[in-house]
């Protein structure tokens, strides 16, 4: 399958690299960016040389379009990819909670829509427990305040992340508010909401902690199946609001999609 990359950022960058090292079944075909000369300078660092490519062209050229760019960019494209019949692969899946036209879109056209785990783990728990009854999905995080930085939630409230001194509970609420708030820091809470109980009943608890060095989640899933808590460490990528678990889920599911043998849902 030609593969497409919609956006150069540590995820993009990352992924194109680990399809130029091979991954069975995938072609890099080529890569967007907005800066467009430094996207190409990466690009020309590749064994393969992918060319950089306009968006449209690019949709035109690939099969599979990894997005790893915004929820704001994902929604100005995502639909005309998927009308010509072309499958995602999306990591600011926050852009999918009020689109469930995108999905049915993408039966009707024969496409199909991908979402890695991201930042956390126990996703494969959480599916399982919706095939019973979950009762209740929440989801604690802590980020240094450098990690929110920039986040519309903190601009509206005139909230100041330099003059946090102490861990300070920044947020509380469901995911549809949260990745409104917070479109670049709560991805994961989205993808939670949709292995589980859907947005509106997917609650997080977002803090500020200066001096922490890791992006920390824990995740609390209640339900007939019983009780199941995930608690994960992220070491931080170059980009503050990404963790390397982020950009490496995204590889290994890219890995998965020919695989042989799978494991887990």
């Amino acid at each position: 399958m030609d593969v497409g990359v919609v956006g150069l950022g540590v995820i993009g960058r990352a992924v194109c690299r680990a399809l130029d090292d091979g991954v069975d079944g995938l072609t890099l075909v080529g890569a967007t960016a907005r800066d467009r000369p430094r996207g190409e300078a990466f690009l020309q660092t590749l064994s393969a040389r992918p060319p950089y490519l306009a968006l449209d062209r690019l949709i035109r050229a690939s099969g599979l379009l990894v997005e790893a760019s915004t929820q704001a960019h994902l929604g100005e494209w995502a639909p005309k990819a998927l009308e010509a019949g072309k499958s995602l692969m999306v990591l600011s899946c926050g852009g999918l909670l009020e689109h469930d036209d995108w999905v049915k879109l993408a039966r009707d056209r024969g496409a199909r829509i991908f979402v890695p785990s991201g930042a956390i783990g126990g996703l494969d728990a959480v599916k399982a427990a919706r095939v019973g009854r979950i009762t209740t999905v929440t989801m604690e995080t802590r980020k240094p305040p450098a990690a929110l930085a920039g986040a519309p939630y903190l601009a509206t409230r005139r909230i100041d992340l330099g003059a946090i001194t102490e861990p300070t509970l920044i947020f509380e609420g469901p995911a549809t508010e949260a990745v409104k708030g917070f479109p670049a820091n709560v991805n994961v809470l989205a993808a939670l909401s949709l292995a589980g109980v859907g947005p509106s009943l997917t609650t997080i608890r977002l803090y500020a902690v200066p001096g922490l060095t890791r992006n920390t989640h824990r995740i609390t899933v209640a339900g007939d199946a019983g009780r199941v808590t995930v608690e994960i460490e992220n070491v931080p990528s170059e980009n503050p609001r990404t963790g390397r678990v982020s950009y490496l889920s995204a590889i290994a599911m890219l890995r998965d999609l020919n695989s042989t043998l799978r494991v887990g849902t």
